[in-house]
């Protein structure tokens, strides 16, 4: 068994396929299929299971990753207790539903980059079942998503909370609902809405603040982002959680504001998450502690 092979499974893992992490590691494509099949040959188990759509790790490869990260850290770690000045540079992917962009994910990965600048970081736009297989097949390292207080937290994840607000309903400056200090559910059958997609957290809760009426969505998009801009270019109004509309350069700019929801008190929850498993890569670690020291700035920032 050869470290390498080891380095191989990870990046298919990660990249979801074969011919991705091929190209990432430069080599031919039959040449890394050949490798990985002669691990499994040598372990006697299927790490990945081999699809059209890509390949992802097994039931067993799952059972068997904690122990390869151990394997690889531990390489890590010999390296650099020996001095070695072109140590391998390793990828942190996190996974986000796009909610407090600038305020928390932008500072957090920039920051993280200062202290670990051999360490790469990527960031995945999802939804959060997504976000959530992601996290469970080892694609992903960490997940940033919405989560409505008072729903049932996952088992299968450790969550942290980094930020707690409220839902607002996002509008341009020159809107009639911006005149207003607050604006009722029943002011956003009367407006284009746009709207998170199925499948998204802020998706299910303007249905459900509309107690069945049915929105007049204009348009439906993927994630605050998309959204906020949405919104700047006057194509109509958005709900989302506070914490992703204060602090953004469009509300910053004026571009866009943001009003209360009246007789609300529904908290959003921004929760990060990972795999509960026996071991967690190092940068992940360091990776999730920079986000909740982030997360903790700007709680104090906002008192």
């Amino acid at each position: 068994m050869r470290t390498e092979q080891l380095e191989y499974i990870a990046a298919v893992t990660r990249l979801g396929s074969l011919r991705r992490a091929a190209e990432e590691l430069r080599l031919s494509q039959p040449a890394l299929s050949e490798t990985v099949r002669n691990l499994e040959r040598e372990l006697g188990v299927d790490l990945l299971e081999r699809k059209r759509s890509g390949a992802t790790m097994s039931a067993s490869g799952r059972e068997l990753l904690p122990h390869i990260v151990d394997v690889l850290d531990a390489v890590d770690r010999l390296r650099s207790a020996a001095g070695e000045q072109h140590r391998i540079s390793r990828m942190v992917r996190v996974g986000t539903v796009n909610a407090a962009t600038v305020p928390l994910l932008v500072p957090a990965v920039r920051d993280f980059r200062a202290e670990h600048p051999l360490t790469q970081v990527e960031v995945v736009g999802a939804q959060q079942t997504d976000i959530h297989r992601g996290l469970l097949e080892g694609g992903l390292d960490l997940g940033l998503v919405n989560h409505l207080d008072g729903d049932d937290m996952p088992a299968e994840f450790d969550s942290t909370e980094l930020l707690r607000g409220r839902p607002v309903v996002c509008v341009r400056p020159d809107s009639p609902l911006a005149a207003r200090a607050e604006v009722s559910a029943d002011d956003l059958l009367d407006v284009p809405l746009i709207g998170m997609r199925s499948g998204y957290v802020m998706h299910r809760y303007v249905h459900r603040l509309l107690g069945g009426r049915a929105p007049a969505f204009a348009y439906s998009t993927d994630g605050a982002e998309m959204g906020k801009l949405m919104v700047a270019e006057g194509l109509g109004a958005t709900v989302l959680p506070d914490f992703s509309v204060v602090g953004d350069p469009l509300e910053r700019r004026g571009a866009i504001v943001c009003r209360p929801i009246h007789g609300e008190d529904t908290r959003v929850l921004l929760m990060l998450r990972r795999r509960r498993a026996h071991s967690v890569p190092q940068a992940a670690r360091d990776l999730h502690e920079v986000f909740v020291r982030t997360a903790r700035g700007l709680a104090t920032a906002g008192r």
